[in-house]
């Protein structure tokens, strides 16, 4: 079996419910689409978590090395990062209370998508989290 996103109305559901974000290869650098995208989802009124062991602090926020070591409440995970690292990233989610896994557009993988579905996530793959916001959400 391969990989299914969820309805319009449930990626609806999840963003206008959400609101904590963290972004699992956030980095400093303003060039970067991790970047772009967290900053307008943050100025879009989400707080946005960065999860990348080499930072301190992205967009004025404490930076984790793992989603493990997030002690707040996740109410999304999304990823940036290339899909043979999803694996590794889905083994962390699972030992969150989040269950909202969302891998950037252009990032699949059905290792992942499967371990995560097991473990009763809603994953969405392949989907910019900004675009499809700016769609879905008023």
């Amino acid at each position: 079996m391969s990989w299914e996103n969820p309805s319009k109305e449930k990626l609806q559901e999840i963003l206008s419910e959400a609101k904590t974000i963290a972004v699992v290869g956030l980095s400093k650098n303003e060039e970067k689409t991790a970047y772009q995208i967290s900053k307008i989802m943050q100025e879009q009124g989400y707080r946005i978590i960065p999860v990348n062991p080499s930072v301190d602090e992205v967009l004025g926020e404490k930076a984790y090395p793992t989603l493990r070591d997030v002690p707040e409440k996740i109410d999304i995970i999304n990823v940036f990062r290339r899909p043979e690292h999803l694996p590794n990233v889905a083994k962390d989610a699972a030992e969150t209370d989040c269950r909202v896994f969302w891998a950037q557009q252009g990032i699949i993988n059905e290792e992942a998508y499967h371990y995560l579905k097991e473990r009763d996530f809603t994953v969405i793959m392949d989907l910019c989290i900004k675009v499809v916001h700016s769609v879905l959400v008023k």
